[in-house]
Parts: structure tokens; sequence; C-alpha cells
């Protein structure tokens, strides 16, 4: 079992930046895939990005390309995302997310274990 823990949200006008983190608990954090994933009142889920276990690859949504970066840190068992350049239509709460054996790293499906998310607002 695996727990994960998100923090770092809050309000920020549009320009700003955030970086949101997630610590998981347990010794086999190095194992896992990690991603960020976001929903916004009314929308479904979208996959947002996704580290690799060894931090070496990781791809985003074309929505964030650009601007939000994420990494791992397998020492503290913890994943960010630095979010910079945010626009209102990042509005969102923010979760992330382990899989212990992935194919597709934007299918919402594929990750086992979820934290509670983070609400991220974007005001104009």
């Amino acid at each position: 079992q695996v727990q994960l823990v998100e923090s770092g949200g809050g309000s920020v006008q549009a320009g700003g930046s955030l970086r949101i983190s997630c610590v998981a608990s347990g010794r086999t954090f190095s194992s896992y895939v990690m991603g960020w994933f976001r929903q916004a009142p009314g929308k479904e889920r979208e996959f947002v990005a996704h580290i690799s276990r060894s931090g070496t690859s990781t791809s985003y949504a074309d929505s964030v390309k650009g601007r939000f970066t994420i990494s791992r840190d397998n020492a503290k068992n913890t994943v960010y995302l630095q979010m910079n350049s945010l626009k209102p239509e990042d509005t969102a709460v923010y979760s992330c997310a382990a899989a212990r054996s992935i194919v597709v790293v934007t299918a919402a499906l594929e990750y086992d274990y979820w934290g509670q998310g983070t609400q991220v607002t974007v005001s104009s």
C-alpha cells in the first residue's frame, strides 16, 4: 500500500507560479511511476504530467507543456509539479498518482494509488 499526500496548492494571479508536492509513504517509492492529474469543476479528470521511476523520462499534456515541470526526489519520497505562467484555465484540484506498472501513462485507470488532491485557483 502507498499513501499519497499533496500539498502546496493555493490561489495565485494569472502569470504567477506555484509548486505543489506529493509525499508518498513506504520504502518503495522509487519503484512507482508517478503522475499528476487535475479535475476542474464540471469537467473530467485529465492527465497533466508523468515521470518515470528514475526521473529520467517525463511527459506532459499539450496544455501545460513548456509551463509545468514534473520532478521527483526518491530519497524524500516526493514528486513535485512546478507550475509557471499559470492561467485561469489551470484552476482545478490537482492529484498525484502512483503506478506499479504502466503502459499508457496518460490513462488514469492505469494508476494504482491516488492522493486526495490539492486545490489550485488562478484568478485573472
